[in-house]
Order: structure tokens, then C-alpha cells, then sequence
């Protein structure tokens, strides 16, 4: 009898599994199978059509040696940097939200840090392609009405920028080669990620009020709280919005290609590897060579994924 109620029990699991079949072949398809034939073009001549040729590891070396990709890995980690930077203010404001005493307060300004997520982000990278515009842009116009713009020209003449900022010309901050970096960091000011602060806001959250309370019976301080309890619990959301910078600075180039174009800009300052890789596929039509930088892209990505998971430690 056990046995038979056993039978049945496997049978009945087995059936459940198959209730998954359709999932994991989807995800096969459109996932895994086009990464393994990204390996295997990795390895040819191929330019998208029938014929390929075999060239083994030349693909590989060729990327060893391209200066234009070695460039922009390096365009890329000042960008990651930069995105470190960028992360302090959407946990400043989270920590703000969450002090709030007031739960209908808590809210609204939740709902506000959703809203923008309604807006493509194709139309927002478009608005701050408008906002750099050397002569209709908010930028330029801001900066000559606060003055700040006379400032940028005292500092170009005593740093010697090589005049970048002059009497009467608008900058041009999507054109001019010097100017293209310092533009991506800026894009997105403040910097107040919705998706971030909500993350951040979810870890705060689970902070007991007992250690709220048993921090204000010591004396602390408003910084001590955030230096010694928040942060600290903050640390496995730090990380896993640390991983997802990551992999998505790395990755992407859908800002690079709007706002600069498929040569990432004026000298090609604003190149970075997933741009690169675009590039040599669709406008070379070296697809071949596009799939070896890929699968170099890839194995960046886990590199860095595997030294932040070693040292950027959550204590339990």
C-alpha cells in the first residue's frame, strides 16, 4: 500500500514538472541558444549570411590588439565609478523616506519616485539629448543665467582646458571630445534612481523599531543611525544594486548610441564595448568579430561580479 501511494506521489510530481517544460524551453531558445551560437561565430569569418570561414582564436587576438576596444573598457570603468558615486544619493533619500513619521507622507513620496517610471526611457534619454543642445538646451541657458557659465571660462583659461568654455559660444556638450564623458555622468541628475530607492527602502523596512529605540535610549545621533544601523543592514541591497550596475554599465549602450550615435561621439570618446560590439555588427557587418567581443564582454561581467561577490561582504 505505501508502496503504491509512493508510485503515485512520483507520478504526480513528474506531471507538475511538466507544467515548467514550456518555460525552460523558451528560455533555451531565446536565451542559451543564442549565446552558444554567439560562442561558435565567435570563432569565424562571418559576416551574417551563409558562409563563414573558420580562423579559430584571430577574433580574439584582433580584439587583444583593437585600440578602439581597449578604449572603451576604459571609458566604461569610469563610467562604473562614476555609477558608485551616483548610488549615494538614492540611498539618502530613502533613508529621508523611511524616517518619515508620517505613514500618508511615506506614500506620496513613494508614488513620486514611481511615477517617472512611467515615462520611456527612449523619450528621457531624448529630453537630456535636448537638455546638452548647445543652443536651445537648459543647461547652457542655466548656466549663463546663474553666472556659472563665466566661472567654466576662468577655469578653462586657468586649468587650460584648451577652450572648451568661451565668451559667446555655446558649448557643445555632446560634440566636443573632452566634454562627451563628463556629459554621461551628468545625464540623470540628480541621480535619484526610482528602482534604487526602492530597493534601499525595502531594506530599511525591515529594521525592527527596537533597534531604533534602543539606539535613542544611548544618545545617538540622526548620522549615527545611518553610519551604525542603517547602512550596515543596508549591505546586501548595496551589493545587489552594486552587481546590477554593474552588469548594466557594462552591458548596455543605449544611451552612448542616442545620445552620441554609432561611433559614440565626436573622436570616439564616448565609445564603450557593448556600442563596439554593435558597431562592428551592423555597420562593418563583422558579426563574427562582434560574437568574440561579446563573449570578452561576458567574461568581464563575471569577473567583476565574482570579486564583488568576495569582498563587498554582507556580516549576518
Amino acid at each position: 500500500m505505501s508502496y503504491s501511494l509512493s508510485r503515485k506521489k512520483a507520478l504526480l510530481e513528474w506531471r507538475l514538472y511538466l507544467f515548467i517544460l514550456p518555460s525552460i524551453l523558451l528560455v533555451g531558445l531565446f536565451c542559451y541558444y543564442p549565446a552558444i551560437n554567439a560562442i561558435y561565430h565567435s570563432f569565424f569569418d562571418w559576416q551574417g549570411g551563409d558562409f563563414k570561414q573558420f580562423v579559430g582564436l584571430d577574433n580574439f587576438r584582433r580584439a587583444w590588439n583593437d585600440p578602439t576596444l581597449l578604449h572603451s573598457f576604459g571609458t566604461v570603468f569610469i563610467l562604473i565609478l562614476a555609477n558608485m558615486v551616483k548610488m549615494i544619493p538614492s540611498i539618502f533619500t530613502a533613508v529621508m523616506v523611511h524616517r518619515l513619521t508620517c505613514e500618508k507622507w511615506q506614500y506620496v513620496y513613494r508614488v513620486l519616485l514611481v511615477l517617472p517610471m512611467i515615462i520611456p526611457s527612449m523619450v528621457t534619454l531624448f529630453i537630456w539629448k535636448f537638455f546638452f543642445d548647445p543652443n536651445l538646451g537648459v543647461l547652457n541657458h542655466f548656466l549663463n543665467r546663474t553666472g556659472l557659465q563665466t566661472v567654466l571660462i576662468h577655469l578653462d583659461h586657468f586649468c587650460g582646458w584648451g577652450g572648451v568654455f568661451q565668451t559667446g559660444v555655446p558649448t557643445a556638450w555632446l560634440s566636443t571630445p573632452t566634454l562627451i564623458i563628463p556629459s554621461l555622468i551628468l545625464w540623470g541628475f540628480p541621480w535619484i534612481g526610482a528602482i534604487g530607492v526602492l530597493i534601499f527602502l525595502s531594506g530599511l523596512q525591515s529594521i525592527g523599531a527596537e533597534v531604533y529605540e534602543a539606539a535613542e535610549l544611548d544618545g545617538v545621533n540622526s548620522f549615527q543611525k545611518f553610519l551604525y544601523i542603517e547602512f550596515p543592514l543596508l549591505m546586501t541591497q548595496v551589493r545587489i544594486s552594486l552587481v546590477l550596475m554593474v552588469i548594466g554599465t557594462l552591458r548596455d549602450f543605449y544611451l552612448q548610441f542616442l545620445l552620441l550615435g554609432e561611433n559614440g561621439g565626436a573622436g570616439g570618446k564616448g565609445m564603450v564595448p557593448g556600442l563596439w560590439m554593435y558597431n562592428r555588427a551592423f555597420v562593418a557587418g563583422e558579426f563574427g568579430y562582434a560574437c568574440a567581443i561579446g563573449i570578452i564582454l561576458f567574461g568581464f561581467i563575471l569577473i567583476l561580479t565574482f570579486i564583488q561577490n568576495k569582498y563587498v561582504r554582507v556580516e549576518k
